[in-house]
């Protein structure tokens, strides 16, 4: 067998995306704040880039007769007549001022006055200090505790283990060496004891019933009932099998469900006290309003915090002079492109969000009108063809961003949905239908909760007729609603 090399041509096609049309898709897919700090970086990279400044008429001074105090700021001229006495004159003036400055000014200090204020000293005061992690508030707790040596060996173990919820997620057993002689089975017994001592109350433990344990045990107030009702009974308790229950332990119903309501106020998560994730913020993008004068909507871009960007006039010229070297002046054409680039990348980027979010409120305006329920079914693209972009471009619109309307800041994806009709042949987005569901729910009597096959009948006696008993289950899942027998109340 022969191997060789041959050369062969061939036609072919390929979608090649140019370095603009990426950016534009990136630009296009971010939300409001992710915009702006996408502006704050390019103006730091690009010295091209800067900031118009709004023209402001009233900033701009008349131009009227200069006073004595600024006749020093004149330019300095001999007239021709042979007439230089006042402009000697100014000339020793200027030499009196200026050592009579810097007699005043004294030896020149970097040094700012003390009663000007430092910027960046109080921007780092008022910086938010990084939060504390859970492991670093329970080590630091665990360093004042006065134990041997083994047991704090042992606890230090212990603490390394405990995952941010505040359980420990392993077993003793497991943390013990045998080959080591730093600690035994009884020093992480112990350790384990004063660990679950710290605070936040209730961390350390091994399970649910544990946790709950602890925190009544601390808890300043009587909870020795609810202590028996968690250690004899937890797995009745959270099958809702209160009757069973009540005969057991000899007690009423309405005992138990005083203990059940002081133990809402126990935490199951302790952990998540300490170093708790912050809550991202949330900025709507578009601004949805009702005319005053008419039915319609108002529909405009929250982007009045966005600075408008335009390139250096003086780069921009020197990138064309010809003394500049070839280097510089490649350089600058580079950085002038790329600047022309994210300037008409955040042009398209409001005005293709603008369509999307007109048309989304044309379509959903009874939404606007009356709330929830009244959400239709829209795909995307419907609206991208009412925009003339593409399916894609839609998506991108929307994603992250958000709507602020009277009915609260909602996610501009929320409008896009499927949905079935009822008989009347009106249109139900599954939003809609969720929130009818939540509705039948909330209505039903408590202690006689209604199954899924029950909820399906109400749905189709409101006109939603078409729903499997499956599918009632799985919103109601969605919506984190326990099945019946759980929502039952004695």
């Amino acid at each position: 067998m022969k191997l060789e090399m041959r050369g062969q041509m061939r036609m072919e096609q390929r979608m090649k995306l140019a370095p603009h049309m990426i950016q534009s898709m990136e630009i296009l897919q971010l939300p409001i704040l992710a915009l702006q700090e996408r502006i704050e970086q390019e103006l730091n990279s690009n010295p091209v880039l800067e900031m118009e400044e709004p023209s402001n008429p009233e900033d701009t001074e008349p131009v009227g007769e200069q006073s004595d105090d600024d006749i020093n700021e004149k330019d300095l001229v001999v007239n021709p007549d042979g007439k230089r006495t006042e402009a000697f004159e100014r000339l020793d003036s200027l030499d009196d001022d200026y050592k009579d400055y810097m007699s005043r000014a004294g030896s020149f200090r970097l040094r700012r006055q003390s009663d000007e204020p430092d910027r960046k000293l109080e921007a780092i005061k008022n910086t938010v200090a990084p939060p504390q992690s859970l492991h670093d508030h329970l080590t630091e707790q665990w360093g004042l505790v006065e134990a041997e040596k083994p047991v704090k060996k042992a606890g230090n173990m212990i603490i390394d283990y405990i995952d941010e919820r505040g359980y420990l997620s392993v077993r003793l057993e497991q943390l013990h060496n045998k080959d080591r002689a730093d600690f035994t089975i009884d020093d992480l017994k112990e350790a384990l004891e004063l660990v679950q001592k710290l605070e936040p109350t209730g961390v350390g433990a091994r399970d649910l019933k544990e946790c709950l344990l602890i925190q009544m045990a601390q808890n300043s107030e009587d909870m020795s009932f609810e202590a028996r009702l968690i250690a004899e009974h937890m797995d009745e308790l959270l099958e809702n099998r209160l009757p069973d229950i009540a005969r057991k332990m000899n007690c009423s119903i309405e005992a138990i469900n005083r203990a059940i309501e002081r133990m809402s106020k126990l935490d199951t998560s302790p952990g998540l006290q300490i170093g708790r994730d912050r809550n991202h913020p949330i900025t709507a993008d578009v601004i949805v309003q009702s005319s005053n004068d008419s039915e319609d909507y108002s529909v405009q871009l929250a982007d009045s915090n966005l600075p408008a960007l335009r390139v250096n006039n003086y780069y921009a010229k020197m990138a064309k002079g010809a003394g500049v070297s070839e280097k510089t002046k490649k350089f600058l054409q580079n950085n002038i492109r790329s600047a022309r680039w994210i300037i008409d990348a955040i042009e398209q980027r409001k005005n293709t969000l603008l369509k999307v979010a007109r048309s989304v409120v044309e379509h959903q305006k009874e939404f606007f009108d009356k709330g929830q329920l009244y959400l239709k079914p829209l795909p995307m693209a419907k609206v991208a063809e009412d925009v003339g972009v593409h399916l894609a471009t839609v998506s991108r619109a929307v994603a992250g961003k958000y709507v602020q309307c009277s009915w609260g800041i909602l996610p501009l994806r929320k409008f896009f949905s499927g949905g079935t009709e009822d008989v009347n042949g009106q249109k139900h987005s599954w939003e809609a239908i969720r929130v009818k569901l939540q509705q039948i729910i909330d209505a039903e009597d408590k202690t006689k909760p209604l199954s899924d096959d029950q909820i399906r009948k109400k749905l189709a006696e409101a006109g939603i007729k078409k729903l499997a008993r499956r599918t009632v289950a799985k919103y109601r899942k969605l919506l984190n609603i326990p099945a019946a027998r759980f929502r039952k109340k004695y």
